[in-house]
């Protein structure tokens, strides 16, 4: 089992979730901001619209796996939590049926 954590260990978790959180969120704004400013060009005819769709599908597949990394696999996963929580619990009526 692991030890409660200190007052200034779930601050620093805290922390680091957020930023983690905050840092997808920037990524996702600029990611917006960009792609809406090429469409745009595109629209008033630099280019072919068409061309748009590339830089917007692969910066979006990497926007995509840094929000699974952020919310679903790394520190700010509440699916992480919630299996260790399974687990422990599992665990503890394991030991306590001895």
């Amino acid at each position: 089992m692991t030890p409660p954590l200190s007052s200034e260990d779930l601050d620093r978790l805290a922390r680091k979730r957020a930023g983690a959180k905050l840092g997808w969120y920037v990524h996702a704004s600029v990611y917006l901001v960009v792609n809406a400013v090429l469409f745009f060009l595109a629209s008033q005819g630099v280019g072919h619209r068409q061309w748009t769709i590339y830089p917007a599908l692969g910066w979006g597949i990497g926007l995509l796996l840094h929000g699974v990394s952020v919310f679903l696999i790394g520190s700010g996963a509440g699916l992480r939590e919630s299996m260790e929580k399974r687990e422990r619990d599992r665990l503890q009526r394991k030991q306590d049926r001895r």
